[in-house]
């Protein structure tokens, strides 16, 4: 007959065992039950929505880590020079606008400060907007080239040269600030890159960044000039995400494994590689049904439907000089 001693000692490691089970099973089950909801949809009264992700694994893979959420609620932009603060992501006319506050700006005035150029990362699926228009101030005029530009120009931008206008429209008209200046020059250019970007930079005292706000208006009159810097971004497309984000199929999260960066549907009960009403949990490769497009409608991006065309502002292809005075382009 076993003693009293051998059942309260077998009793205790059953116990002990039973606990470590539990210790180490219910983190799993509380991380699956919980696992949708470690995406954010918003920072600050910013929406997150597909393909951004502030939180690891959501999202697209493409844009991961570009986004940060600051301890204050701050949405910022990272790129290779700094983090910039995000005023506003559209998701039907693809862009992020960012703000860079070592830019110029109309309370500087005269009083010009050090500044560093803005620069994306090539690698990723972001781009310097072409509605976007660079002023330049107190150029060097032995090294930048500066000369007004006829008015045809701005309808015919391929039949002028790349120099600084220094009549544009928008240093004539600078916006909230027509007159901020007093004594100093102010030129327009379209860096073509950031390297176009820092020799300005090296002749020219400061710059500043403004985009043409759409104000969804009458064809003519349907932009302002407002201050800030346009990134146009791509929506990658597929049918899993699709699927996934499909509420009749349960109201998924597009996501991504962080370790193999392969698609995931978070969902409620945990991670899937189908969508969340599928009770086989079938594991299938995601399929691109249009690989990565420029704009898609609201319904296609983030739920079952096709995508809609857009129009963009087109700058014309021009030669990158610089706008910089040298051997090489020194004569046009």
């Amino acid at each position: 007959m076993a003693s009293p001693f051998y059942f309260k000692s077998l009793s205790s490691t059953n116990n002990s065992t039973f606990l470590l089970i539990l210790v180490l099973i219910f983190p799993c089950l509380k991380l699956a039950e919980s696992q949708a909801k470690l995406c954010r949809t918003s920072c600050g009264e910013t929406p997150i929505n597909y393909p951004f992700g502030i939180d690891d694994g959501c999202g697209s893979p493409y844009y991961r880590h570009i986004l940060v959420c600051s301890n204050s609620g701050q949405l910022e932009l990272r790129t290779p020079s700094g983090r910039y603060p995000v005023t506003n992501i559209s998701y039907t006319d693809p862009y992020i606008l960012v703000t860079d506050p070592f830019m110029w700006n109309c309370q500087d005035r005269d009083n010009f400060r050090p500044t560093r150029p803005f620069s994306l990362d090539t690698s990723t699926h972001l781009r310097l907007s072409s509605q976007n228009d660079y002023l330049f101030f107190n150029c060097s005029e032995n090294d930048v080239i500066m000369e007004p530009k006829p008015m045809f120009c701005e309808r015919f931008p391929e039949q002028c040269d790349s120099t600084c206008d220094s009549a544009s429209y928008l240093c004539r008209h600078l916006p909230r600030c027509a007159f901020a200046l007093r004594e100093s020059s102010c030129c327009s250019y379209y860096p073509k890159a950031t390297e176009s970007l820092r020799m300005m930079l090296k002749y020219c005292a400061t710059y500043t960044s403004i985009y043409w706000r759409n104000l969804g208006i009458t064809p003519g009159y349907n932009q302002i000039p407002e201050y800030g810097i346009r990134v146009d971004y791509e929506i990658p497309v597929t049918t899993s995400c699709l699927r996934c984000q499909d509420n009749v199929k349960g109201g998924g999260v597009c996501g991504f494994d962080t370790e193999s960066q392969n698609f995931l549907c978070l969902c409620k009960k945990g991670n899937v590689t189908t969508y969340c009403a599928d009770q086989t949990f079938q594991h299938t490769s995601p399929r691109a049904v249009a690989g990565t497009v420029t704009a898609v409608s609201v319904a296609g991006a983030f739920g079952i439907g096709g995508g809609v065309w857009y129009l963009r502002k087109l700058r014309a292809k021009a030669p990158v000089t610089h706008g910089v005075q040298s051997n090489e382009n020194r004569l046009f």
